[in-house]
């Protein structure tokens, strides 16, 4: 295996990395509001993602840190292009940090409530973000031979880049609620948020459906045996978590989503290769993994550095969600 593949397999990895486990902090922000009725129930809801979410943005800080090492031409002409929708993304990202630290410094619920708020709309907008920004990846955007992005930020807000975005929201709002399902101990937030993953489930499949047949026809994505069984995959395994859920399962229905969501990034990935960035204006100029990568020096000491440091990262993780596995009631709750 030539380094090109070996750095695309490894972003490949760091985004699944991300998508599941920011996946449900976004979904657990934004669903805040709605199943802790009081501020005690909302702090709940919160702390269950308290000692992670910090912790699970380091994996975008690293994939967009390999992305540059590894593919310096698709991360400019990625964030020159989509500068104003990563701009967003990184606003939201400040504004939910800052909700999530400043919500208790003062004994005010008008406060707090405000903070809250904060927090689920900067999540729910991040999660549609996302959305769209992959879905443009999928069906491609307008790339000239200068490797120059020559479209607009409305370029990227093509209808089927919106469902995009409706999907994935969708799915990260299931997502959180499963999480939640695992960690909240209150009865009373327990038995809301089940409600809600029962009907959001439903709807998550149906627009899921939706997205895969439109991309079908869209895009080349579904050329690649890989893509076609791993999205056969994640729909298997997103109907088999809903199932769960229904069973209240929620063990197995969080681990079926989490499946779900990198069995789709997996298939996103695989069904672009060996391109980067498709371009819609000609084919030849997409950025792909040979016309847009570092030198064969940098690639072989960036892969030194990554299975050094990788390995660690993801110990630490294993280690902090293994301590801090126990479910959390209103007694943790602490100002």
């Amino acid at each position: 295996m030539d380094l090109n593949v070996l750095w695309f397999i490894l972003i490949t990895v760091l985004f699944v990395g991300f998508f599941f486990l920011e996946g449900f902090d976004y979904g657990v922000g934004a669903l805040m509001p709605i199943v802790g009725k009081d501020d005690d129930e909302r702090r709940v809801a919160l702390n269950t993602i308290g000692p992670f979410w910090d912790g699970n943005e380091v994996w975008l800080i690293t994939a967009g840190g390999a992305m540059f090492a590894a593919f310096p031409h698709v991360y400019a002409t990625m964030f020159s292009g989509f500068y104003l929708a990563l701009f967003l993304i990184l606003i939201c990202l400040i504004l939910r940090a800052t909700g999530i630290e400043f919500r208790s410094q003062k004994p005010s619920l008008a406060w707090r409530k405000k903070w809250d708020m904060v927090i689920a709309v900067s999540s729910l907008l991040s999660a549609v973000l996302w959305g769209v920004a992959v879905s443009n990846l999928v069906i491609g955007v307008p790339i000239d031979e200068n490797m120059q992005y020559a479209g607009t930020f409305f370029t990227l807000l093509r209808p089927f880049c919106l469902l995009g975005g409706v999907m994935l929201t969708l799915i990260f709002l299931y997502h959180g609620a499963c999480y939640m399902m695992l960690k909240v101990g209150e009865e009373t937030v327990l038995n809301r948020v089940q409600k809600i993953a029962d009907k959001i489930g439903p709807l998550m499949i149906l627009v899921t459906v939706a997205w895969v047949v439109w991309a079908f026809f869209a895009s080349n994505m579904f050329d690649s045996m890989i893509a076609l069984v791993a999205v056969a995959l994640a729909a298997v395994s997103m109907i088999l978590s809903v199932l769960f859920t229904k069973k209240r399962a929620s063990g197995k229905a969080f681990i079926f989503i989490g499946l779900s969501i990198a069995f789709c990034v997996v298939g996103v990935f695989a069904g672009m290769f060996p391109n980067i960035m498709i371009s819609t204006i000609d084919p030849a100029y997409s950025l792909d993994i040979y016309n847009a990568a570092s030198s064969p020096k940098t690639l072989s000491f960036m892969t030194k550095v990554a299975l050094t440091l990788v390995p660690i990262v993801l110990a630490y993780q294993i280690w902090s969600f293994y301590v801090f596995r126990k479910r959390v009631t209103k007694s943790d709750v602490k100002y």
